[in-house]
């Protein structure tokens, strides 16, 4: 039903001022402030923005120095950018915005909801903040937020229950029930419950689903590997996201820059 209409869905529960939230983003935005500041201005929508380095990778707002929004541009050319400003996730909205939503079809709030009340002159405000904001969506940011909040706890490892833990770990979350082999070191990952780490296994910057077991070996860097994975001894998994298949020993050596999956 896209954004729009998982927003329609929840109708019968909306009176009022209400909040829609991006699940994937981390961010050190104040919700309070930004609430006040749709409010005291009586606007329709309020959305919170945040400033980038490469507009050219995202959508970017047209906005004046009163905070209204006027237009969305997709990947702009640096030159061409309005602003460097993208939509951060976090929406404030008034329940007419319910009106502009058709039912029983997939609706995007971004493309579509947004420049509609753009086109018919509802005041539209943009909510800028400081601090940090980390779109969670990928796997780099994932793990950078979680390495984020662990500086944040000056520690430089968060280890669960019923840990064997053989090997060295920097900079990583470690859930229950979890065995890390002889000469294994895990950096700057995050590696959920169940999981078998052998013998020399290299991780680095990834994500380990839950049941996952890693041969001897193995090297796992910038990827992600879905639960219930088995990595063969050996195996080299680079920049890779791996779910529901197995990878097997020498088929091929080494995997860089693709996705496994079952279809």
């Amino acid at each position: 039903l896209g954004t729009g209409g998982a927003v329609k869905n929840a109708e019968k529960y909306i009176d009022g001022t209400f909040l829609v939230m991006n699940s994937d983003i981390i961010s050190s935005l104040d919700i309070s402030k930004m609430v006040d500041f749709h409010k005291k201005r009586k606007a329709t929508a309020t959305i919170s923005l945040w400033p980038v380095e490469n507009v050219s990778e995202f959508g970017v707002v047209k906005i004046e120095k009163n905070n209204e929004i006027k237009d969305f541009i997709e990947k702009p050319k640096p030159e061409e950018a309005p602003s460097n400003l993208i939509n951060a996730g976090v929406y404030v909205l008034e329940p007419e915005i319910l009106d502009y939503i058709e039912t029983d079809r997939l609706v995007s709030m971004e493309k579509e909801i947004f420049p509609q009340i753009i086109r018919d002159k509802k005041l539209f405000l943009g909510f800028k903040f400081d601090g940090y904001w980390i779109d969670v969506g990928r796997i780099s940011s994932y793990v950078n937020a979680n390495i984020m909040m662990l500086k944040q706890r000056k520690i430089n490892l968060l280890v669960g229950d019923n840990v064997e833990n053989k090997g060295r770990i920097n900079l990583s979350s470690i859930g229950n029930n979890v065995s890390i082999g002889e000469d294994a070191r895990v950096e700057s990952s995050v590696v959920y419950d169940n999981v078998r780490i052998g013998k020399n296994v290299m991780i680095k910057n990834s994500v380990i689903g839950e049941n996952v077991e890693i041969g001897e070996g193995a090297k796992i860097i910038d990827s992600a590997v879905g639960d219930d994975e088995k990595i063969e001894a050996n195996a080299e998994i680079i920049n890779l996201r791996v779910w529901n298949k197995p990878v097997p020993e020498g088929y091929p050596d080494k995997q860089v820059g693709n996705v496994i999956e079952n279809q």
